[in-house]
């Protein structure tokens, strides 16, 4: 029997404000699922975007998969409760006519328009939007606090919840009916084979956004810590910076005195090809935030054989869980890190060898977007 699915997912031209791109884009974990169901045969999946201004759409994005941007005044966002996206999102549903609704994310309106949809319905979660606002002393009104508030009402409304961590799950658990843990997926270009081979040997990656639960003014500390003792090391930081941020201006100013030193440098936005020939150019990954829902980083770098540092925290642990040679740390053992990298520096940058195997074997877009096919058939199977 064929299945039908609707995947509720942000557009990443929304979030650029990009109207103009003709290409349609989505978020790494939404877009590694896709790449997933488009080798499924028997399932057809249609995938439901809200957009403020119209912009240019194919009708599908794989043989199996169509694709529908739904235009939303400003009025219709969070000032309203979403209230614009659900209704143009259940308009639009009920011509489809899907067996289930999938919303992907609580950060915004997927998963709001997937239980206010009338249809059988899920929702992943990709950021807790609870622990953001409490690690933020959200103010009263403000983003954070609302999309809490709004979050816990998805959660308790949704037929279950698909946790991408055991961390994940816990935070959840008091405000769900059910639950399921289901890992992202890493996209396929992080399975193919090396392009190259890694030419920058002292150089240990880290990736994300700047900002202060990332953590990245303590790494670049860490590196000058190292230069100091006289090793030949140098942290690599990309991810977009906001300069006019009090972190941010702090991180930058850091950056001027590192690199002249030649101990970090920070090389900005890289898109998925400029990422992952990076990837393929440096020995080591480091990922230290303050919390972390998955941590898909450390699976993308791990899938590409990068040796991995990393603070135990949310999902990290579940990912680097049995990975040869991964070294995880508690949240603010500075020290230690410091003395695992000097460590790995002085044996010749040993890899992490079978890392990418074990990647594959968990987070392969194929074998994650089955384990939601089994998902739908248990809710459906119970409706």
């Amino acid at each position: 029997m064929r299945l039908s699915v609707a995947i509720l997912t942000a557009e990443k031209r929304e979030h650029d404000k990009d109207y103009t791109n003709p290409t349609p884009a989505f978020g790494t974990a939404p877009e590694a699922l896709l790449q997933g169901f488009a080798l499924l045969p028997d399932v057809d999946v249609h995938v439901l975007s809200c957009v403020r201004q119209p912009v240019c759409a194919p009708e599908k994005i794989a043989e199996n998969i169509w694709y529908h941007n739904l235009h939303v005044p400003k009025i219709g966002w969070l000032r309203t409760g979403y209230q614009g996206c659900i209704r143009a999102t259940r308009k639009k549903l009920r011509e489809i006519r899907p067996d289930i609704v999938h919303g992907q994310g609580t950060e915004h309106n997927n998963a709001l328009c997937a239980v206010f949809s009338g249809f059988p319905n899920v929702v992943t979660i990709h950021g807790n939007m609870k622990a953001m606002a409490e690690f933020y002393q959200a103010r009263t009104g403000g983003y954070y606090w609302l999309t809490a508030r709004l979050e816990t009402l998805a959660l308790r409304r949704t037929a279950g919840v698909l946790c991408n961590s055991a961390y994940t799950e816990n935070q959840v658990a008091p405000r769900v009916r059910r639950s399921w843990r289901v890992a992202n997926a890493v996209r396929g270009e992080f399975f193919k084979p090396l392009a190259a081979a890694r030419i920058h040997k002292n150089v240990v990656l880290n990736i994300g956004v700047v900002c202060d639960y990332k953590r990245q003014i303590e790494l670049v500390d860490v590196a000058k810590k190292l230069y100091e003792r006289g090793r030949p090391v140098e942290f690599w930081f990309v991810g977009s910076c906001q300069a006019d941020s009090p972190y941010g201006a702090a991180f930058l100013e850091k950056i001027r005195a590192a690199e002249p030193a030649g101990y970090a440098r920070h090389l900005g936005l890289k898109n998925t090809g400029e990422l992952m020939a990076l990837l393929d150019s440096v020995p080591a990954l480091v990922h230290f935030p303050l919390q972390e829902a998955f941590g898909l980083v450390v699976a993308e770098g791990l899938s590409r054989g990068l040796k991995f540092f990393g603070a135990r925290v949310g999902g990290v642990p579940d990912i680097a869980e049995g990975v040869p040679g991964a070294e995880l740390f508690a949240q603010d053992d500075w020290a230690g890190l410091a003395t695992a990298v000097e460590r790995w520096l002085t044996e010749d940058h040993p890899p992490s060898t079978g890392a990418a195997m074990l990647m594959r074997q968990r987070y392969a877009p194929e074998v994650i977007a089955r384990r939601h096919l089994e998902i739908y058939g248990e809710v459906l199977g119970e409706a």
